[in-house]
């Protein structure tokens, strides 16, 4: 979930830390050598009398308000988006509330449909996304979960999936459902038989999708998981079983590809 951000200004903070005005904590951050702690702001001049006054919603001398909401803890004003402040997360979110949970162990704000049907990861929030390595938590950029109950940012993950990426950065789990995918290379596979003399290979692998490990036929186009049926798999160590062995003569996983082509 996004956290907010006010472009349309009646105000402007004054800096806890220098003194300065400013309209928000990130134009402070961008200018500055350091970070602006909104959390001690006590003070904002109101740009249309230029009063300085305590943080609070409406001008105490013109009456002009400075935002239609206002949490007077993250001294956050916004247009009204049926916003809540989040105790256990800290900050203000985008509601409304009623459509969010606070899952303590993850310890962040999800949508009530995930309510018992999401992986827990403990203080998810608080990693930086594993693709941009930006902090989440705080981020004006929303959330989005994956299977395996990592975050990443939502257009770090809409820039990953254009380039065919479908394994989570961290822990390599498949980050959508591959069923159809699984069902094109078992026929692809189908089509393209291994060389004779590697037709009895097998070898070792581990699912990055269930974590099982299996022995399972070897082909250059993929390695099923036996438990599972992905092919969202790692091979682990060489070939353990080869019919022909005396006769295979040095090859690479190139070569393979090829002859595999060849016989299609």
């Amino acid at each position: 979930m996004p956290e907010l951000h006010l472009t349309t200004c009646f105000y402007l903070w004054q800096a806890p830390c220098c003194g300065k005005l400013y309209v928000c904590r990130l134009c402070h951050d961008a200018e500055e050598n350091h970070q602006m702690d909104r959390f001690k702001v006590r003070e904002v001049q109101c740009c249309e009398c230029q009063t300085v006054q305590q943080a609070q919603q409406t001008c105490q001398q013109c009456h002009v308000q400075f935002g239609e909401y206002y949490c007077d803890i993250c001294h956050l004003f916004d247009k009204d988006k049926k916003q809540y402040h989040c105790q256990d997360c800290g900050i203000c979110r985008i509601g409304p509330k009623e459509k969010y949970f606070h899952c303590v162990k993850c310890n962040l704000c999800l949508a009530q449909d995930l309510r018992g049907n999401h992986k827990c990861v403990e203080n998810v929030s608080r990693q930086n996304c594993p693709v941009c390595m930006e902090d989440i938590h705080t981020s004006r950029i929303g959330a989005h979960v994956l299977p395996c109950g990592h975050l990443l940012h939502k257009t770090c993950f809409d820039d990953m999936v254009r380039t065919g990426a479908y394994r989570c950065p961290l822990c390599m789990h498949s980050v959508w459902n591959m069923e159809d995918h699984w069902d094109q290379i078992d026929k692809e596979i189908a089509q393209s038989p291994m060389p004779t003399e590697y037709q009895g290979a097998t070898v070792k692998i581990i699912c990055n999708d269930c974590q099982a490990h299996c022995t399972v036929p070897f082909h250059v186009l993929g390695m099923k998981c036996s438990g599972c049926g992905s092919y969202n798999t790692a091979q682990e160590g060489g070939l353990i079983q080869q019919i022909h062995s005396h006769n295979v003569p040095p090859t690479t996983i190139s070569d393979l590809s090829n002859k595999c082509l060849e016989r299609k």
